[in-house]
């Protein structure tokens, strides 16, 4: 006599609904077509606003972390974030050093001397459907400061009313998804102040760019209004200077 199986109907209703379970499709997360990005900022001056670009999508931020608002298709694209510093204009991935207003050399526009400290990350970044990317944002100074001093040696410092200054052979703009200077080399214009035989100024730039920098002084006296023109090859003095950006360099 063959036996018989009893399955309790409890035991075969529960194995119903687990079956039942795997028709569902989970997902990671509420946007399961698309891929969304953090960006977490690691910037000493907080509250500073940026503009993050991720293939041509643009949004400003001042907190981290921070989600871009829209969601990407899967696939590699780049992402760039900069500040919107003072001095310089923004087109596409190229950041161009203001030109100065009413200066300008026969070869090139002259530039602004003192534009605000720009600051730029790129990279490529792989977007995963259903999947948060975080991205860590370090951005990095592009802009030097330089200080230059000159030591009056003869004549009368006294007599200078004023020194105006151009220096050429320097960079303009800045390609921020290659992370380095871009275009022809240009000048820009500034002034000297003096203190005894002593005559110092200032200046911010993307870096040298050419095979010569110079110096061109223009001084006028005030005796008579009499001016007298000096150049000075600052070539091998810039040498070093498209190097630690972050730091003044001394001539």
């Amino acid at each position: 006599m063959k036996a018989k199986q009893y399955i309790p109907m409890a035991v075969a209703g529960t194995l119903l609904l687990a079956t039942a379970c795997v028709k569902d499709t989970l997902y990671n997360t509420p946007h399961p077509d698309y891929g969304a990005i953090v960006l977490l900022l690691d910037d000493s001056e907080d509250g500073e606003q940026y503009t993050v670009d991720i293939a041509g999508e643009k949004a400003d931020f001042s907190v981290s972390p921070y989600t871009f608002p829209a969601l990407l298709s899967s696939g590699t694209c780049r992402l760039t974030v900069y500040n919107r510093t003072a001095g310089f204009s923004f087109d596409g991935q190229t950041a161009q050093v203001n030109a100065l207003s009413g200066k300008s050399r026969a070869d090139a526009p002259a530039i602004i001397p003192l534009p605000g400290y720009l600051k730029t990350f790129s990279r490529e970044i792989s977007v995963t459907a259903d999947d948060t990317l975080r991205v860590n944002v370090v951005p990095q100074q592009r802009v030097r400061d330089l200080q230059l001093e000159l030591e009056i040696t003869q004549g009368r410092p006294e007599l200078i009313q004023s020194v105006t200054a151009t220096l050429s052979g320097i960079a303009g703009a800045f390609d921020m998804e290659q992370g380095e200077t871009t275009g022809d080399a240009t000048s820009t214009v500034f002034a000297f102040t003096r203190e005894g035989s002593t005559l110092t100024a200032e200046a911010r730039l993307l870096g040298t760019m050419g095979a010569v920098q110079m110096l061109v002084l223009d001084i006028v006296f005030t005796d008579g209004g009499r001016t007298q023109r000096t150049e000075v090859d600052l070539t091998e003095a810039l040498a070093d200077f498209n190097g630690d950006m972050t730091t003044a360099y001394r001539v």
